[in-house]
């Protein structure tokens, strides 16, 4: 939208037979703008929590997917902790507070019994079993408990 937005704008200086420097100084300078304000509407709807654990899951999860449970015991404590801060944490506007808060709470559960696993030195399909587990229910919450959809 912001693209078109200089394209038009663009479109009008050459039109207006503006001289092409000028229209041009105009456009670099309505360009250096743009990642600016898309950082500043994709960061009020921010849930820095929500970022921290999906750091940790993206980093265990997918890994296991390619028989990689390295990283998954490495992190195990970290996901679990994050999950944690996630669930302390105030639920933002744009989530529907009753339900996230129910999942966060299972989210909680299964991080726990991965770090448990892990921590047991379970074997590996019980530790994708529980992963997997884990990582539906993260996407509950940034899916279903979403008040608007993205």
């Amino acid at each position: 939208m912001q693209v078109a937005f200089c394209a038009v704008i663009f479109s009008k200086f050459v039109k207006n037979k503006i001289k092409m420097r000028k229209a041009l100084q105009v456009a670099v300078v309505l360009l250096a703008f743009l990642p600016a304000i898309s950082f500043a509407q994709g960061t009020k709807d921010a849930w820095p929590e929500l970022k921290k654990f999906h750091s940790y899951m993206s980093s265990t999860f997918h890994p296991v997917e390619e028989s990689n449970y390295a990283p998954l015991r490495a992190k195990a404590d970290s996901l679990f902790s994050s999950a944690q801060a996630w669930q302390r944490s105030a639920v933002p506007s744009g989530f529907k507070p009753v339900e996230t808060k129910a999942a966060l709470k299972k989210l909680v559960v299964k991080c726990a019994a991965v770090s448990k696993a892990v921590q047991a030195n379970q074997d590996d399909a019980r530790l994708k079993k529980l992963i997997t587990e884990a990582h539906d229910i993260f996407h509950t919450i940034v899916g279903e408990c979403r008040t608007t959809e993205e």
